[in-house]
């Protein structure tokens, strides 16, 4: 059997899973009525509804792909325009089933937002595997010295205008770990946004904690904006080696394998009004067979949807493939044997 062969069988296989991927249903993106930073604001409420103030597309990116919002070697090739937006993405009914792990609920969040990016931002992302040296978060030798958050999971709203609220910290001089309700993948995330190597959650502890401790010297600070003063000072702070000692955690230096992620392609969102994410039943449908490629995609462009049939996801997905030098490739595609991830819509 071909390689080509192989490769529909296997995404013949996989399409009730695939046709079954949860998006928004409704989506209403529109440019910020605010320009101040201050007023910014990302929630994600319990039952998977998104709602953001004033945000830049960083910021989504950085929930989205679970890395930090300060410059990352994990994260590449942001864009220079620096457009923000409102946004209301509503989503399905038992988007978020009672019950469902943090990680889990997370995870489905993560994934919706990756898809809003690709259909309204025209995101394309290419993702690398690389071993490079790390932090690790662990126990220490004594074990974790933590609280309990009083707040349960099924109760979080992540809301970055609301400190006390889940999976967010409270601002502090030197970046102090205090938090009503965290994990310890938002505490890695957190403390990664001032460490000189990327921090990786190997803790095996679960549940929500609250934690309060002293500031600590950042080991790296993003640039200070132009004409802005110079940087303050953190010498009279302890270390986060220090700090984490007192929650009874350590950071351990070692090599893992992460993800490297590569923004390829991304354009400010050009929708002024509300538009449902399910595609009209009336008029034609689209062409899933284009003579002209990536040309004819950007004339009849897909319009979201929550679900799409298995016929355009198998469609779509063969498109998808690697062009090798011996294959018919499309005429603005020149031959290759690296694959690049496109969104499926759009």
């Amino acid at each position: 059997m071909s390689v080509f062969c192989q490769v529909a069988v296997y995404l013949l296989l996989a399409l009730p899973a695939i046709a079954q991927a949860q998006a928004f249903a409704t989506i209403t993106i529109k440019p910020a009525r605010s320009a101040d930073a201050r007023n910014t604001r990302l929630q994600v409420l319990p039952n998977g509804d998104l709602i953001a103030s004033g945000v830049p597309v960083a910021s989504l990116l950085s929930y989205a792909y679970g890395v930090p919002v300060n410059s990352s070697p994990r994260l590449s090739g942001l864009p220079g325009w620096r457009e923000t937006y409102d946004i209301e993405a509503k989503a399905p009914a038992n988007t978020i089933p009672a019950g469902l792990p943090g990680s889990e609920k997370r995870g489905r969040m993560q994934a919706m937002i990756r898809g809003l990016l690709a259909d309204r931002f025209k995101l394309v992302m290419r993702v690398e595997q690389k071993t490079m040296p790390v932090y690790a978060l662990t126990v220490a030798s004594g074990g974790p010295s933590l609280q309990k958050s009083a707040i349960a999971e099924t109760d979080c709203v992540f809301d970055t205008a609301t400190p006390e609220s889940c999976h967010n910290f409270i601002v502090g001089r030197g970046h102090p770990l205090n938090a009503r309700a965290i994990n310890m993948d938002d505490l890695a995330q957190y403390i990664e946004n001032w460490t000189d190597l990327p921090v990786v959650n190997r803790a095996a502890v679960s549940g929500l904690f609250a934690v309060e401790t002293e500031g600590w010297i950042p080991m790296r600070l993003p640039p200070p904006p132009p004409g802005n003063a110079p940087a303050a000072r953190f010498d009279d702070l302890p270390t986060i080696f220090t700090v984490l000692r007192k929650l009874g955690l350590e950071l351990k230096r070692q090599e893992d394998i992460l993800p490297l992620y590569t923004v390829e392609r991304i354009r400010p969102n050009d929708d002024n009004v509300p538009l449902p994410a399910t595609q009209a039943t009336s008029g034609p449908r689209p062409n899933l067979f284009p003579d002209r490629g990536e040309h004819y995609r950007q004339r009849h462009r897909f319009t979201s949807r929550a679900t799409i049939s298995a016929a355009e996801v198998f469609v779509m997905a063969v498109m998808t493939l690697p062009c090798e030098p011996s294959d018919r490739c499309e005429p603005d595609q020149p031959p290759t044997t690296s694959h690049r991830a496109r969104p499926l819509l759009g």
